[in-house]
């Protein structure tokens, strides 16, 4: 339930407060003092659209704020989903539109996208005015009509039925783009199958490329490296060949022996012959590691020719499939995963196919129910319908759903809905948006919703202009109609009837003030002796006079009795 709305900046209005009640609450006043400013306000909280044109003169910014009580489990789900919080079971909702159209909005503290603010503020205002009357006469809003006016189980129907044609859309997108990418898979799968067999064939080992070409280079300099091996073989342990050549080891030895002798003499010399030992120690071994390395340095020519045989066969796989072996051992990695998501296409395509079977079965069996439920409640919901209009000086009025199979399924089941109208007997009833007068949809309009209301928990419930082209004892009826729908939800009307207005719960006044240059509005509430006076004014009397204060009275006096008859045969 809305507890209180404040508007700054909107219209015509200035600042103003609504605080409506939890019955039905009217909003009055002089044509262009702004009443339908309250519902533009209202239309921002609940996330509708909005541009600069609405942003007061000389303001740079239209601010409305809302606190709304109790709200709905499916709404609270929402806010707390988009990250607001309801405190105390309270909720606030602002909105701002600046001059310049920018909009932001706020739902329990936190700021939300227009979209988020929409969807929840669907399930906190539910606003009826010129652009429902519009949507009123749309297949669309005539199908939600119907849908609604069948009850719980055909909402559970719906469900079940939205959630198996959402998944049949995406599988069979799915499946289209398998079916059509059939022939590119096939050419794929045999690329990949050729690489990995041919990768396969080569025996690749990690790494042989750079082992193989290393041990070629060395093969191919063979000579000069055991000249060089043999030159340092000589420096280190002499030629035979040449006795007055002194080694390196010999003159080591010399070197070790004269500072031992020393040592034995001057200890300070044994840090001398123990490091004359590691130098001795480490040349023998050097002269063994260089034997050793000269000893292995044998020509091999079939072997240099087998290692440039395999490693041209390695370039031809590395022009291929990467720069070395690693990246073609890796290239078959990822290609054998590839191959395999190819593979399995076929058996994806073959169980998407599957699938799609059984959900045109499902959708079948759901869409016949919806079929249906949407028959059975289309008589009953035309009936009652009708009994409401015949009380809003429509008897002759006559209210039908045509339900018709559509060549194929749709999103919302096998039917096309038409809500089908007449006001006039021995009238063959014809598409609503196509025979209904303004006011004859106002009244259809408001037949519909108090008819809907007993079918679901209702949230607050705003009219604009629902008493367009009707008046006298028609007036009545309707204020009779909003009352009665205010015993199930909170209702707000901006009305210009007297006799809706005589049975309100909450009286406000929307009231102007010209200082000179700019005109503006407020909202004050009105009782006892000041509401008789606003009543009399909209009746089209004298606010002083005492005869249109007293036809005041009487109204306000005959809708009291009006409602209380209708209770006592509820």
């Amino acid at each position: 339930m809305l507890d209180e709305l404040g508007i700054r900046g909107l219209g015509v209005i200035e600042e103003a407060t609504l605080q409506p009640g939890p019955g039905l609450t009217v909003v009055t006043g002089e044509t262009g003092a702004g009443k339908t400013m309250v519902v533009s306000g209202l239309g921002l909280v609940a996330g509708h659209r909005a541009d600069s044109t609405v942003v007061r003169h000389r303001r740079g910014l239209a601010q409305v704020e809302a606190r709304f009580t109790d709200p709905a489990p499916e709404t609270s789900a929402l806010v707390e989903a988009a990250g607001g919080v309801i405190e105390d079971g309270e909720l606030l909702v602002a909105r701002q539109v600046s001059a310049t159209g920018r909009s932001r909005s706020w739902v329990g503290g936190t700021a939300v996208t227009q979209a988020k603010a929409q969807d929840i503020g669907a399930g906190l205002v539910t606003i009826h005015g010129q652009s429902e009357q519009i949507r009123l006469s749309t297949p669309e809003r005539q199908r939600q009509v119907l849908d609604r006016a069948a009850g719980p189980e055909m909402a559970s129907l719906l469900d079940a039925y939205r959630a198996a044609f959402e998944e049949r859309r995406t599988l069979a997108a799915e499946l289209t783009a398998l079916q059509e990418s059939a022939r590119e898979r096939v050419r794929e799968a045999d690329m990949l199958a050729f690489g990995l067999a041919e990768i396969e064939k080569a025996g690749l080992t990690p790494g042989e490329d750079a082992s193989l070409a290393e041990e070629a280079k060395r093969l191919q300099d063979c000579d000069e490296l055991r000249v060089h091996a043999y030159t340092a073989m000589v420096a280190l342990a002499g030629d035979d060949a040449d006795l007055d050549a002194a080694p390196v080891l010999t003159l080591l030895a010399t070197a070790k022996r004269a500072l031992h002798d020393a040592a034995h003499r001057d200890p300070a010399a044994a840090v001398l012959a123990s490091a004359a030992d590691e130098v001795a120690a480490l040349a023998t071994e050097l002269a063994g590691a260089t034997s050793t390395y000269l000893a292995d340095l044998v020509a091999d020519p079939l072997r240099l020719e087998w290692i440039e045989t395999r490693l041209a066969e390695l370039k031809t796989l590395t022009r291929k499939y990467g720069p070395d072996v690693a990246a073609v051992l890796a290239w078959a990695a990822d290609a054998g995963h590839r191959l395999a998501d190819l593979e399995g296409s076929d058996e994806r395509a073959q169980a998407v196919a599957e699938r799609l079977g059984v959900l045109d079965a499902e959708l079948a069996r759901l869409a016949g129910h919806l079929t249906s439920h949407r028959t059975a409640a289309a008589a009953d919901f035309g009936a009652r319908v009708a009994g409401e209009l015949a009380a809003l000086a429509m008897p002759h009025a006559r209210v039908e759903f045509a339900v018709t199979p559509l060549t194929e399924l749709g999103p919302w089941g096998a039917d096309a809905v038409a809500l089908l109208f007449t006001a006039n007997p021995g009238s063959e009833p014809a598409p609503l948006g196509r025979v209904a007068s303004g006011g004859e949809l106002s009244r259809v309009r408001l037949a519909i919703e108090v008819v809907l209301a007993d079918a679901r928990d209702a949230p607050t419930f705003v009219f604009d202009e629902v008493d367009a082209g009707i008046g006298g004892a028609v007036g009545l009826q309707v204020g009779l109609r909003l009352a009665r729908l205010a015993t199930i939800g909170q209702v707000i009307v901006v009305t210009h009837l007297a006799q809706v207005a005589a049975f309100a719960d909450t009286h406000y006044v929307v009231a102007k003030a010209d200082d000179g240059e700019v005109t503006a509005a407020g909202l004050t509430r009105v009782e006892g002796p000041a509401r008789l006076a606003e009543i009399a004014r909209m009746m089209g009397g004298l606010e002083a006079s005492e005869s249109s204060a007293a036809h005041a009275g009487e109204l306000l006096g005959e809708a009291r009795a009006m409602v209380a008859e209708a209770r006592q045969n509820r």
